[in-house]
């Protein structure tokens, strides 16, 4: 059926309850896109079309029966590092390959419940760590706008497959940017919940125990071409761990207003670590412009916001100790004397990264204490704003560059000049650090046709606050638009 490829999930889900399009027309729509483009993009790597055509057709009889449900007969894609029973788990890792999970990572089974129908699983980078998606298992994800850039990481091979028409939702995760920076690559949508907002188990690296337990900075969430479309999942997918607590549902509070003229929105285009490439920053000058004619109100400067370079520094600390626990031992006593050569008054980036590595638990919990005084700072903070727009990373989406594979090595391009690549980081910081939600959205093209787009950082758990304020951003200045060579 035409015009079904790159409709919204609201919209597909309304044309299936009116019976315009069956279950089985929609998923063979999408299966025949990825059969016909993703040999050039190659966002959807492990396929799961059998059992997807049989869960489209019982998502059919289900409605002829009358029945309905949030998702029911839609097409889903899951980032290849959700479980999903039956098909592989590798985070990109080569001793990996082939591995099954004997169970649906929680996120998964409730897309199920809801009527979804999982097509199948995308790309990412080894160990979900890179803006770009490429391993050795799977090989390289393009971006639909460009097949020489990156569609962004680790979420890539969702946002590509978003934006290729592929399917209207996905599945993916963020620790370091992960949702935001694909959506921003890619001109789609995506939403990093607040911290602890969406149950995780399941999410973990092949051959990890898979518990509830509670979780510090990496999140799973929502990725859409419509934000509304993100508000709808991330209510729908939201609540406790079913295994951890039946006791008690959570409700978000509404969003702190329904229309641009109630919004008070502090705009920060410049992080003191990293400069903010010209089009980005004319992007958000631009958005901030429009949003004061709609009557928001703006704002460049507060006094109110925290210090970025100490939460800046304060995340690189966090973060890279998390991935430090999973070093081996060789390589950890390595790291430690590396370490243990770094002059003491090296108080640089690079020196704060490989320090943290090999973090002792003592300077853990000093790094966790200025985190908690920081997330004061920022609640404060929100008592006179609403919503934090800023830049998602420093540019639009970067040519591949596989050339070193040690990220440390390489380099970011910024209006011709280089700086180190691992400061894409720092715009990322902000949400992750203090676990709060962040909605990407696209605002603008650069000169070269590329998308780009901003985060919108709310208040802890009001999540739906900057979902509403990216979809007000849709409905005044538009929002996703198909990539030309896959329109």
């Amino acid at each position: 059926m035409p015009g079904q490829e790159f409709a919204t999930l609201r919209d597909q889900v309304a044309a299936l309850q009116a019976k315009t399009i069956s279950a089985t027309e929609l998923l063979e729509l999408s299966i025949e896109r990825i059969e016909k483009f993703d040999d050039k993009i190659n966002a959807v790597v492990v396929r799961d079309f059998d059992r997807a055509r049989a869960a489209a057709a019982q998502a059919d009889a289900a409605l002829a029966r009358g029945e309905s449900a949030p998702l029911l007969g839609v097409p889903v894609a899951v980032k290849e590092s959700f479980n999903v029973a039956g098909l592989p788990t590798t985070w990109g890792f080569p001793d990996a390959e082939g591995w099954q999970p004997e169970a649906d990572a929680v996120l998964v089974s409730r897309v199920k419940a809801a009527g979804g129908v999982v097509i199948g699983k995308t790309n990412v980078p080894v160990g979900l760590q890179d803006w770009q998606s490429y391993n050795d298992i799977y090989g390289t994800t393009n971006n639909p706008w460009d097949l020489t850039r990156s569609p962004g990481g680790s979420s890539g091979g969702s946002a590509a497959a978003l934006a290729a028409g592929y399917v209207s939702f996905a599945l993916g995760s963020d620790i370091g940017g992960s949702l935001r920076v694909p959506a921003h690559f890619c001109g789609v949508y995506a939403h990093k919940p607040s911290r602890t907002l969406l149950p995780g188990r399941g999410h973990v690296p092949p051959r990890v125990l898979v518990v509830p337990a509670p979780i510090d900075l990496p999140v799973v969430g929502p990725m859409a071409r419509s934000a509304a479309d993100l508000t709808l999942t991330t209510v729908l997918l939201a609540g406790p761990d079913e295994v951890e607590a039946t006791a008690y549902r959570l409700t978000l509070p509404p969003p702190r207003s329904v229309d641009l003229a109630g919004f008070r929105v502090l705009v920060v285009e410049e992080h003191p670590l990293l400069p903010t490439s010209a089009v980005i920053r004319q992007g958000i000058d631009a958005l901030a412009r429009d949003l004061e004619r709609a009557g928001a109100t703006v704002a460049r400067h507060s006094d109110l916001l925290p210090n970025l370079t100490l939460t800046a520094r304060t995340y690189l600390t966090l973060l890279m100790s998390q991935f430090g626990a999973d070093i081996p031992p060789e390589g950890f006593q390595a790291l430690q004397a590396a370490a243990d050569r770094i002059p003491a008054e090296d108080d640089s980036l690079n020196a704060l990264i490989r320090r943290s590595f090999v973090l002792t638990h003592s300077d853990w919990v000093r790094a966790d204490r200025t985190r908690l005084s920081l997330a004061d700072r920022f609640r404060h903070l929100f008592t006179e704003f609403d919503v934090i727009v800023c830049p998602i990373t420093p540019t639009p989406a970067f040519p591949h560059n596989h050339t070193d594979s040690v990220i440390d090595n390489r380099t970011l391009d910024i209006d011709g000049t280089e700086y180190p690549y691992n400061l894409h980081l720092v715009w990322a910081s902000i949400a992750t650090a203090l676990g709060l939600p962040a909605t990407a959205a696209p605002i603008g093209r650069s000169p070269e046709g590329l998308p780009f787009g901003v985060q919108i950082i709310g208040p802890y758990l009001e999540d739906r606050t900057p979902l509403r304020f990216a979809e007000l951003l849709e409905q005044h200045f538009g929002g996703f638009t198909p990539p030309p060579a896959f329109a």
